[in-house]
């Protein structure tokens, strides 16, 4: 695109700038619709489950609910407790929005339509991931209040406990793809035993599939971990004293983040934007077809569980953290590293 803008008689660093933007509207706009009706999706598939209807009244199908609750929240008054510091109060949900959104920077969507493919995608994956704690540390310190407060403690706690667990995952994809490129990943998943494409067919990395899943369930603060918003013990968390756009902002970045964890999930293991079977007619199907479909899946998962699955006591999910997933992960990364050496390199290194 940079080279389309300069035939057009733009300097090079005009041309790369308009190029770049563009490229970050056609992410972001889009998301952000993906998010107002994935909020619509996840109501309906608890109503399903619930034998209920679910939003049906606003718009065909209850299509617009999400965009009428948007449109509400905007409209509303944005009330600030006397007592809060006023400042980190009103950043706190700006920068959990904001981190759920550059995250989207290295996904690649298709072969090459990635907008900024760099080499170490999956370790920038990690660290912003690691930075969006800091939104909900900062709005339960800053609101003054001890609900709010006890939330951020049980978020800080919760978000260290399983990013130990996912690094030692990726460190499995990692070595056995070579590479932190995402595009690379995604290609060294290309027909496992000639005729699939995935890490998670592989017997290795199939349980880390999985626990990669149930740790991006509690990344997110999803159910059955949504110990940081448990309205029976503490209201509504971190979002307790936050109205209008400001808790809009928080609803938005969760959800931001649930597309963006399914998305990796995708990904990591279940071969991106290729399609299952590594068959020549399923590549006339474009690739962000095969992606959004994928991504599509992992969120019902997502809902299914929330909807099914009481929530864990808090002792519970630490203990599946550093007791369970720790341990399994960290066995792993020495079994798929052996592995690689003995028969990529014959064990002579």
């Amino acid at each position: 695109m940079t080279a389309f803008f300069q035939n057009w008689g733009l300097p090079f660093n005009g041309a790369w700038l308009l190029s770049t933007v563009i490229g970050i509207l056609v992410i972001a706009l889009p998301l952000m619709l993906a998010v107002a009706m994935i909020i619509y999706a996840d109501r309906k598939i608890w109503a399903a489950m619930a034998l209920r209807r679910g939003p049906n009244v606003v718009g065909p199908f209850g299509l617009l609910q999400s965009f009428a609750d948007g449109a509400k929240v905007f409209l509303q008054e944005t009330i600030i407790p006397s007592a809060a510091n006023r400042a980190l109060f009103l950043i706190a949900p700006i920068i959990t929005f904001t981190v759920a959104l550059i995250a989207w920077a290295v996904i690649p969507f298709q072969a090459g339509v990635v907008l900024a493919n760099i080499n170490v995608g999956l370790l920038y994956i990690l660290a912003i991931s690691s930075l969006g704690v800091y939104g909900i540390v900062l709005a339960g310190w800053a609101s003054n209040s001890k609900y709010p407060f006890y939330s951020a403690i049980r978020a800080s706690a919760q978000m260290i406990s399983y990013e130990v667990s996912i690094g030692f995952i990726l460190v499995c994809v990692v070595l056995w793809a070579g590479s932190f490129n995402l595009t690379a990943i995604v290609e060294s998943q290309r027909g496992y035993y000639g005729f699939i494409n995935g890490h998670a067919f592989n017997p290795l990395l199939f349980p880390m599939s999985i626990m990669f899943l149930v740790s991006a369930m509690a990344e997110t603060g999803r159910a059955p971990f949504d110990l940081t918003e448990a309205e029976s013990e503490l209201v509504a968390g971190y979002q307790t004293e936050y109205s209008s756009m400001s808790f809009a902002l928080y609803w938005l970045g969760e959800y931001a983040n649930v597309i963006l964890m399914c998305a990796l999930n995708a990904i990591l293991f279940w071969g991106g934007y290729l399609p299952p079977i590594d068959w020549a007619p399923l590549y006339y199907v474009p690739g962000i077809i095969w992606l959004f479909a994928k991504i599509l899946f992992f969120f019902f998962v997502f809902s299914w569980v929330k909807a099914t699955v009481p929530r864990y006591r808090y002792d519970q999910l630490m203990r599946l953290g550093w007791k369970v997933f720790l341990p399994v992960s960290l066995f792993f990364v020495f079994l798929v590293s052996g592995f690689l050496m003995f028969t990529r390199y014959g064990g002579a290194q």
